[in-house]
């Protein structure tokens, strides 16, 4: 049976505060005064989708768009999703509460390849059916589309599942769209109508109007939509990044602001950096206004500077040391993504951090000066060691690496050169008197993307596995090295999805079928592999998953071989099959090798998808990474004409390097303490699911937006002095909470308290502010009591929505009133109550709670023939609540009734109404 989602958002789910909608930066929009309304959905859990930058930026622009009204919603946990089944309850949008089938348009994020499975599992929690062919009679049914970095680069594997894919940057196509809708449904446009209008936007591709020829390629099968679909680039606006800060801790919690879109180093296996191409700088100021105002707005105490690759952003040091100055009395740190080690040096060095000086992370990539000119990495081993010394001389005793394995071209000296690569970086930036500097290394699996100049490369899992044994054996017994494996089985899973056609969506589907999804997840993997073998095996692909295990050539190969023909049907997801047995192919691609010409002219199941990039032109930059020739970065040197510069994309956008601010100094914590405010306040409605530890940095962050003179802690973290009395179990609401905040400046309470008002979430209303002496002990120590109101009921007195199901009633004892009356005396006249108690350190002890109660009474009592009470009752107690753990809670008062009356009891809900403070 259906239920409201208040009903299913409570305390027995995990972090229950991830779906309220409420955050500091949500937009909740009138329903009836929107013509377009669109669900942004994030196929991920929220604590990744809700931090990710582009999901941040296009809310912001679509809520800011006439008539058009834009929610959210997020992959739900297993425990919500199974709720969600179990009561028929269709997925809703965080914000509205609605069903994302209310809405007329839902956009997902499609940036990973094994992402789809979770699209599927959104699709079908929402009651929506999963393939276009499915929704195309339907008028009813919002239209379904796709945009992200997978979507872009290769949409085909998963073209049956969405009405549209949105090609590129959206912050200008999206709007488009938007009006697009707008106008079809003021002119009552049927479904196919509206998406043939849509195809004529440029960065719109609709699946339905193209079909697969044999050989995978996409061709239209009508005349009125191109040909080829345009990607859509767009220039970043740092002002949209700012919103949304959510309760909960998300994997970014921090303010991130892109400084520079595009990346023109050329990494000849790096996706990102072939799709997002040519380069934009931002403007430096545009950045630091967008950082001043955006950590006000958000009072968050860190913000990143995003980039594919920060270090190429010249105005960085600049930038970054004027934002620390104007923030420096703040305790802000600054964080940057991976960056290159070869542009690492003291001015990026001194912007870094704060008083949290963070890790740093860079990636080499390949362990050999041939590998990383073969994969033009652009960087020189005297260029590695000076960045990894400039950073061991500053202070880093800790760096991550990132290598990768099975890049074309590799022999097994290149894969042990990474080891070697670590061994010497470890002896050559020791310093005496200093500990050890200690290396994070994560080695991933290459896998070939399209649109790169390896697209045509083959991978072999089992040499995966090979190279993983011997780089554990070279590392082993080395100290100092912590080494992460990417599993082998995911690389295989992404590059038999990654390269595919259409005939893989029938595979995708199945393996959601068979229980795969999160399948990025460690703790998923083995469900998610197990269902996608399945899947493959009883598609007719098998051949092919058998190639990715196998591998099928090498184009660095010593010997020349002719292809054989591909199996019956056409060449299978746009790659060749393997040649005989021990077969090898030609070093060079030069016109008379055979498999070059054959394997580099043949259509790829991407082909009609305009990025910008000449196929010629990749299949060129191949031949110089054959030959291990570099290719300058055309944003700082020659064009070299890979053919994204025009009118359709613009072109490079560079800023010059700015003269850098002398610097103001490391922010210093105020430790002093001129005033401490005691406050009484509430946490009550939706607020009651937002967790301890979230609401201590909500009081952090209010004070930040604020602007108020908090004292800070010393030492190597100093935190403000925030100080809750006694933490809140999760789900339980309250009218007498208790928080000590501690000053650097005295202020009058009313200003105090206007100031913190006026920056609290509505459902914390603050009751009373008290100046208290400095030298007064704290809440949390003068805290002797607390009173509880709590519902309790008979079990099986109450069903679930206080509704029944009579084709499956069963009798039940009903308390009447004067029963509870009773048991609660039968407690009051009772001496003890021993119960069994396990102490944080492991150890058992006997307690009598009746020694930990001092008041208990009916307060209300609901008989059973009241209509809808069904024997309710709610008691007020008032029992023990010490920091030393001598604590009566609510479930303790439940086990006492229990004993006394030989029920069992259901606590139905807890609200605590104050906390007493013992003065004595």
């Amino acid at each position: 049976m259906t239920v409201t989602v208040e009903e299913l958002l409570t305390s027995e789910i995990n972090q229950p505060a991830r779906y309220l909608g409420n955050e500091l930066g949500a937009v909740r929009q009138p329903w009836d005064a929107a013509t377009v309304r669109w669900v942004l959905t994030y196929p991920e859990v929220y604590e990744v989708g809700a931090s990710n930058l582009g999901h941040i930026i296009l809310y912001n622009i679509l809520n800011a768009g006439p008539r058009q009204l834009c929610d959210r919603a997020y992959l739900p946990a297993p425990d919500l999703a199974a709720k969600l089944r179990s009561t028929q309850t269709p997925l809703f949008a965080v914000e509205s509460r609605r069903s994302l089938t209310e809405f007329d348009i839902l956009g997902f994020s499609l940036s990973y390849e094994l992402g789809a499975t979770n699209i599927l599992e959104m699709l079908d929690l929402a009651g929506i059916p999963l393939t276009w062919q499915e929704r195309a009679t339907s008028s009813e049914l919002p239209l379904i589309f796709a945009g992200g970095q997978t979507a872009t680069s290769n949409p085909e594997p998963y073209a049956d599942f969405f009405d549209f894919i949105a090609l590129g940057d959206g912050e200008e196509l999206l709007p488009e769209i938007g009006l697009i809708l707008a106008e079809g449904k003021t002119n009552g446009l049927s479904r196919e109508a509206l998406l043939l209008d849509l195809a004529q936007i440029p960065g719109v591709y609709v699946p339905q109007f193209y079909d697969m020829a044999p050989d995978g390629s996409v061709h239209p099968n009508r005349p009125d939509v191109p040909p080829r679909i345009l990607r859509r680039v767009a220039t970043p606006i740092p002002a949209y990044s700012i919103g949304l800060v959510p309760y909960v801790q998300t994997v970014h919690d921090r303010l991130t602001v892109e400084i520079r879109r595009g990346c023109t180093r050329g990494c000849r296996f790096c996706q990102p950096g072939m799709l997002t191409r040519p380069a934009r700088d931002v403007e430096p100021q545009q950045v630091v206004e967008a950082i001043e105002k955006g950590m006000k707005a958000t009072g968050q105490s860190e913000f990143s500077l995003l980039s594919l690759s920060c270090s190429d952003y010249l105005a960085l040091p600049a930038v970054g040391m004027e934002i620390k100055n104007r923030l420096k009395d703040k305790n802000i740190s600054l964080s940057l993504p991976s960056q290159r080690v070869d542009r690492f040096d003291d001015n990026i060095a001194d912007i870094l951090g704060g008083t949290r000086q963070g890790g740093l992370t860079f990636a080499p990539e390949a362990g050999t000066q041939r590998m990383r000119d073969i994969v033009n990495k652009g960087l020189t081993n005297e260029e590695l060691l000076r960045g990894v010394k400039t950073a061991v001389d500053r202070g880093w005793d800790k760096i991550k690496l990132y290598f990768m394995i099975g890049l074309p071209g590799e022999t097994d000296f290149d894969v042990l050169g990474i080891a070697e690569t670590v061994r010497w970086l470890s002896r050559e930036c020791r310093i005496d008197g200093r500990r050890r500097l200690n290396f994070n290394l994560t080695i991933s699996n290459f896998t070939p993307k399209p649109h790169t100049p390896f697209q045509w490369h083959s991978v072999s899992t089992t040499e995966f596995a090979r190279k993983q044994k011997l780089l554990r054996e070279e590392f082993r017994g080395m100290k100092g090295v912590k080494v992460n494996f990417t599993d082998v089985r995911i690389s295989a899973m992404e590059d038999f999805v990654g390269r595919g056609d259409r005939r893989l969506a029938a595979v995708v589907r199945r393996a959601w079928e068979l229980g795969a999804g999160m399948d990025a997840w460690w703790e998923s993997l083995d469900k998610a592999h197990k269902a996608w073998t399945v899947a493959i095996a009883q598609s007719d692909l098998t051949w092919k998953y058998r190639q990715v295990e196998s591998g099928e050539w090498n184009l660095f190969a010593e010997k020349e071989v002719t292809p054989p023909s591909p199996p019956q049907g056409g060449n299978e997801l746009g790659t060749p099959p393997s040649p005989p047995q021990g077969g090898k192919s030609e070093g060079t691609l030069e016109g008379g090798n055979e498999l070059g010409t054959h394997l580099l002219d043949q259509p790829l199941p991407w082909d009609h998808l305009d990025t910008g990039i000449d196929k010629n032109w990749l299949k060129l930059d191949l031949q110089k990474a054959l030959a291990a020739a570099t290719v300058p970065d055309c944003s700082f040197e020659g064009c070299s004409h890979c053919g994204v510069c025009g009118t359709d994309f613009g072109h490079n956008i560079v800023v010059e390097p700015l003269p850098i601010p002398p610097f103001a100094g490391e922010f210093v914590p105020n430790q002093e303490r001129k005033q401490r405010f005691r406050v009484w306040f509430g946490k009550v409605g939706d607020m009651a699911l937002v967790g301890h530890l979230d609401l201590v940095r909500l009081f952090d962050r209010v004070f930040r937006k604020a602007d108020l003179p908090i004292s800070f802690t010393g030492g190597f973290h100093p935190n403000p002095r925030i100080s809750l009395a006694n933490a809140l179990p999760l789900g339980v609401s309250s009218t007498g909470e208790i928080v000590d905040f501690e000053l650097t400046e005295s202020m009058d309470s009313q200003e105090f308290r206007a100031k913190l008002v006026a920056h609290l979430p509505p459902n914390i209303p603050v009751y009373k502010v008290e100046a208290i002496d400095l030298k007064a002990p704290s809440a949390n120590q003068l805290l002797e009591a607390a009173e509880y109101l709590i519902t309790v009921a008979v079990a099986g007195a109450v069903a679930e929505n206080d509704e029944s199901n009579p084709e499956n009633l069963t009798p039940v004892y009903v308390a009447a009133s004067d029963q509870w009356q009773a048991w609660v005396q039968a407690i009051l006249e009772a001496e003890d109550f021993w119960r069994e108690h396990t102490t944080k350190s492991g150890k058992t002890q006997q307690v009598n709670l009746r020694d930990r109660l001092q008041e208990l009474e009916v307060v209300d009592c609901q008989s059973a023939d009241s209509r809808n009470s069904q024997g309710k009752a709610v008691l007020r107690y008032q029992g023990s609540c010490r920091s030393d753990g001598n604590v009566l809670k609510p479930e303790h008062l439940v086990w006492m009734l229990e004993q006394v009356s030989h029920q069992e009891i259901q606590l139905l809900h807890i609200q605590r109404s104050q906390l007493i403070l013992s003065y004595g």
